[in-house]
């Protein structure tokens, strides 16, 4: 179906739950809801709150894009949500401190919709998860709660009470203002090929970019968790191209450089890999490989190097420090930006933690900055409180780990204004030239 043919999709008829109003839920509970009576569910109280007020503290949806959406409404009450005949879930699925899947928000959220379910209706998951999981986890579980039978096409034409599964994997792309939900094309599927097909209609009504409806629920999640997995261990190996460099006595930015002049070189580049996707998304896929037998060794390493190279960096930092007869006990530390990417207030899985812990063993004083962050959610989440500007001449060492657009207007003497006259000034983000700092990766 084209996407001109998918206008003919009949929504009269169908009542929307959107369950998780996050960073992928919102701009999809707001783009149906310009077109479809949509319900957004979330159990954060003041999450609920600002939306009602035409408030996203995620900046995902702009205020007037929220206004747009007239056919949808805001709740915390699970039975707000009862009567509705498609439920869409987008919760976020972490890993634990042991790096294993934690499938709890999914849990959790498929336990509130099971006790909702009527026959006929269809919930589509797009949370990242690993290949079967949605199957394997999700429906005993609203089995279980609702009494009706998942609808296969093995049972489907029985006279039984049945709901149905769709996956749909989300691809958002967090502070993206140029790439939105409805221009990243859509991969879809269904636990039947007529489901298959509702699902595909129903996101045509949004995604202009179009869709990619595939033969089963396994390969759709397959497709989402190798997508991060594959830049995971891109980034991973242009990480350890980096130590080698640095051992070397050669820039890495320039080699970079150089070797990108031809056309099929990637354009990767060395950091923190953190967030809620990148950073995570492969640990589920290597969860699955080894409860089949199989010990994914590249994905586990590239893992392994990156989630590393916080420690890495400090530990150069540290060294640069040495060579300046910086003493690092009761340092001042400077590190400019908290989430785990530019221009976005995410702070999710955020790699600068690993700083922050690595300079603590040295029981230096860390200040962080960041004019994206919310310090409330800061403090929450990682008992930080980010200061409202750096004080000048104060640091023994300054890091720039994220690159906003507010650091990228700085100049080097500007940014070194803000250390002592004696000071390490290290770039992890390659905002400045080789010359004019003390370090990078």
């Amino acid at each position: 179906m084209t996407n001109t043919e998918s206008t003919k999709y009949n929504t009269a008829s169908i009542k929307l739950a959107i369950v998780g109003l996050g960073y992928v839920g919102l701009p999809l509970a707001v783009e149906f809801g310009k077109k479809i009576e949509t319900i957004g569910f979330d159990i954060n109280t003041t999450r609920i709150q600002e939306l009602k007020q035409g408030k996203d503290i995620t900046l995902e949806v702009e205020p007037e894009e929220l206004a747009q959406a007239k056919n949808l409404r805001y709740t915390i009450d699970s039975e707000d949500i009862r009567g509705c005949n498609i439920y869409i879930v987008t919760v976020p699925t972490p890993i634990d401190q042991y790096k294993r899947p934690d499938l709890t928000p999914l849990i959790k959220s498929s336990e509130i919709i099971g006790k909702l379910l009527n026959p006929n209706d269809l919930v589509i998951y797009e949370s990242t998860v690993y290949p079967g999981a949605t199957e394997e986890v999700c429906v005993p579980i609203l089995e279980k709660q609702s009494g009706l039978i998942y609808g296969t096409t093995e049972n489907c034409s029985l006279e039984t009470a049945h709901f149905f599964l769709g996956y749909s994997p989300e691809r958002i792309n967090p502070g993206d203002k140029e790439r939105r939900l409805s221009t990243i094309k859509k991969i879809t599927s269904g636990t039947t090929p007529e489901i298959a097909d509702k699902v595909d209609q129903l996101y045509q009504t949004i995604i202009t970019a179009g869709t990619h409806k595939v033969n089963s629920i396994k390969v759709a999640e397959a497709a989402k968790v190798i997508e991060n997995t594959q830049r995971d261990v891109n980034i991973a190996l242009i990480n350890e191209l980096t130590l080698i460099f640095n051992r070397l006595n050669i820039d890495t930015e320039s080699v970079l450089e150089a070797a990108g002049t031809k056309w099929n070189f990637l354009p990767f580049r060395p950091g923190l890999v953190g967030g809620h996707c990148i950073g995570v998304d492969p640990y589920y896929l290597t969860h699955k490989a080894v409860e089949v037998g199989y010990n994914p060794e590249m994905i586990l390493a590239g893992r392994r190097l990156n989630d590393n190279m916080g420690s890495y960096v400090a530990d150069q930092v540290t060294k640069l420090m040495t060579q300046k007869r910086i003493h690092t006990v009761d340092a001042n530390i400077l590190i400019m930006g908290l989430t785990f990417k530019e221009n976005c207030p995410d702070i999710r899985n955020t790699k600068v933690i690993d700083l922050i812990q690595e300079f603590a063993k040295y029981n230096c004083k860390v200040e962080i900055y960041d004019p994206w962050v919310d310090k409330q959610e800061a403090q929450q989440e990682y008992g930080i409180n980010p200061i409202e500007h750096p004080t000048k001449g104060k640091y023994d060492a300054i890091i720039i780990a994220v690159a906003h657009n507010q650091f990228k207007e700085l100049t080097s003497k500007q940014i070194k204004a803000y250390g002592k006259q004696n000071h390490i000034l290290y770039d992890i983000k390659y905002l400045l030239k080789a010359n004019e700092v003390d370090g990078r990766l």
